[in-house]
Order: structure tokens, then sequence, then C-alpha cells
């Protein structure tokens, strides 16, 4: 069983050192100083090895946190003051400028041209800019330009705000964010930088944790042990692990790693073992990934058992007579959740109807609501 593992992550590694895409991404934690700066004595050594990568062939794309604490830093504003939401904004306008500022000086330095890349939870929910976002990012790597992503938060609301913890939108934080590009770009690995060693786990019983450093599936136990913020950022473990998860459902492997070692990248991508690294999984296909991961969820409908085989097991399309009822309300082409009587999701499609197009049926009064078999994503099979 041991061997097993250790050769599973022996492939994991083997297949971190090949990679030729990559996205990394750098945490709150990682890029600022306890007094809201960035922080050039974690920073600096991070571009000279993304540098390096360069040199080497590969093609890196960056994942920046970090604009929010430079501006509040800027502003001379507590942190209390962050509770407002147009407060945020601003501080992420003031510091969004400091950052990249920041990394065009490291960069110069090095010889490395960088374009600067701000998204909308828009660019990732609807396929045209999806597709669009991907052919202008293919540009920009074809030109040997270094992108670096963050959200645009002064527009944006998708990553600064939740509602009772819960996401709402597509990315609600930069862990899910490089993960989101990281499949968009088909890229073949995606490392989380932070300020940990990687994933922490408790065994035996015992109080203290230990670095898992393979993780071959996400279990539920895993996600409960990864639950709780890290303590500057946003995120934390648990935005962590649900990234690597997309990572190994796109065919890509993933690396949860401390950001504040000098030569953490070098190692990592020489197949050393640094980290948590996470085994890639079978590749959904591209219109699959995007409607599973990145789409905008906009309506919702609930489904007989019939209907559920018949998306599950067969290769039928969802009609109107397997609708019971709908929940949400959606427009013609549209993501929709479809779920079980239960409740629980286990497939999304696009609408070939809107759902205030009623059947002629007045008994049913379900929505027309007509999924090709290609556009239904199987997300989990109920039992």
């Amino acid at each position: 069983m041991v061997n097993v593992e250790q050769n599973g992550e022996s492939q994991a590694r083997g297949k971190l050192k090949a990679a030729r895409r990559i996205v990394i991404k750098l945490g709150t934690s990682t890029v600022t100083d306890v007094k809201g700066g960035v922080c050039l004595e974690r920073v600096a050594p991070i571009t000279e090895e993304i540098a390096q990568l360069l040199s080497a062939g590969r093609q890196v794309l960056l994942v920046s946190s970090g604009a929010v604490g430079l501006g509040r830093s800027l502003l001379g504003l507590h942190a209390s003051r962050l509770k407002d939401m147009a407060v945020k904004q601003a501080c992420a306008a003031a510091g969004q400028s400091l950052l990249m500022e920041s990394y065009k000086k490291l960069f110069d330095a090095l010889g490395q041209k960088v374009a600067q890349v701000l998204l909308t939870e828009e660019d990732f929910s609807n396929w045209e800019r999806y597709s669009n976002l991907r052919r202008t990012m293919e540009k920009l790597l074809g030109f040997g330009v270094l992108p670096i992503v963050n959200e645009n938060d002064t527009v944006s609301t998708a990553e600064l705000e939740t509602v009772s913890g819960r996401r709402q939108a597509a990315f609600s934080d930069n862990d899910r964010l490089a993960a989101l590009v990281m499949s968009g770009m088909e890229a073949d690995a995606l490392v989380l930088l932070t300020n940990v060693e990687g994933f922490l786990r408790k065994k035996g019983g015992g109080k203290q944790a230990e670095l898992e450093t393979f993780v071959e599936r996400v279990t539920p136990e895993i996600r409960a042990e990864a639950a709780g913020p890290s303590q500057n950022g946003r995120g934390g473990m648990s935005t962590k692990i649900e990234a690597a998860e997309i990572a190994m459902n796109c065919g890509g492997v993933a690396l949860i790693a401390h950001g504040a070692g000098a030569t953490t990248l070098q190692s990592a991508f020489a197949g050393e073992r640094v980290g948590t690294v996470f085994a890639p999984a079978t590749r959904m296909r591209g219109k699959r990934r995007w409607l599973a991961y990145a789409a905008g969820v906009r309506g919702r409908v609930v489904v007989d058992a019939g209907a559920q085989r018949a998306i599950t097991a067969g290769k039928a399309s969802l009609l109107n007579s397997g609708v019971v009822r709908v929940e949400r309300e959606f427009g013609a082409m549209d993501v929709v959740s479809i779920r079980d009587l239960e409740g629980r999701e286990f497939a999304r499609g696009i609408a070939a109807y809107a759902s205030e197009e009623r059947s002629s049926d007045e008994k049913k009064a379900a929505a027309r609501v007509w999924f090709t078999r290609e556009n239904i994503v199987v997300l989990e099979l109920a039992g």
C-alpha cells in the first residue's frame, strides 16, 4: 500500500517536473508584509524563479493577491473599515497600481515583460467572453509576456462579498480564480504558494498536524480538516483544496507549498519533494469543464427519477416532461443547475428556452427546457 502511494506521488511529481504551462498563485500572506507593503524579501526570489522557468522554455501565468491590503496601507485605513464594500473597492483601486508597479520593477530588472489582466466573473460565466479571454492570454504567452492576473475588485464584488460564508459567484477568491485560469488555459500545473508548508493533517488522533505530501483524491475528511480562513487573506486551506481539486479534474497536477522558500519553485519543478502534490485525474473536455466550474448558474430545475436516469445513464436530453418544477427562473442559453428530487445537483446544462415559456400542459406548468446531451455535465451520481 505504501509502495503504491509512493509510486503515485512519484508520478505526480514527475508530471510537475515535466509541466510546460504553469499557473502560479501568490496569496496575500506571501505578497504583503506586516506593515501592509509588498514583502520584497519573499516576492523578489519568487520573481527570479519565475524568470528562470520562462528562460527554460516554460510558460507561466501569475495570479496575485494583495491589492486590497496594499491599498488599505496606502490610504492609512484600519482593517475594520474594510467591512464597507465601497471602501474595499477603493482600496483595491489604490493597491492594484502599487502591486503592478512592484512586479514591473522586479521583472524589468530580470528582462521580463509583464501584462496586467484584471478579470470579473462575467469573463468566466459567459462562454463567448471566456473564449475571448483564452485567445488574449494565448497571444500574450506567444509574445513571451508574463500575464499577471487578479480580479477587478474595483468593479466586481464576486471575490470581496460573500453571503453567509458561501460563494455566490464563479469565483470568490484568488485560489479558485487561479484554478479557473488553469482550466481555461489548459495548463499542466497549478502552484499555490502560501504561508504554510502545504496541507497539514492530523494523524493518529494526535493534536500535532503533519505535512501530507501527496493527495490522490480529495475526500470529505480532507475538506473537513482544511476548514478555516487564513490569517491575512480572504481564503484559506479549504479554498486551496477546492482549487487543487479543480486542477485535478482538469487533468493537471496541483501543488500547495510555502511561499517564503527562496528555492521552492526551483525544487518543485526539479521533481523534489516539497509541499503537497495532488495527482491529476481524467481531464474533462473544454466546454464540460466550463459548465462544471466556470459558468455562472442562472436557473435551477428539479427533475423526476426517470429524467435523472436518462441523463446519467443514457444519452437522452432533458425534455419538458421530465421537469418537476422550476426553482429559479432563467433565460434562453442560460446555464441551469439540474437537481434530483432530494435537491442535490447532479448535472448542468444550457437551456434552449426561457423558463417563462410555459408548456401547453397547464397541469405541469413546467418550463420548456431542452438540453442537448453534449451540454449536460454529470457532476455527481446520486447514491
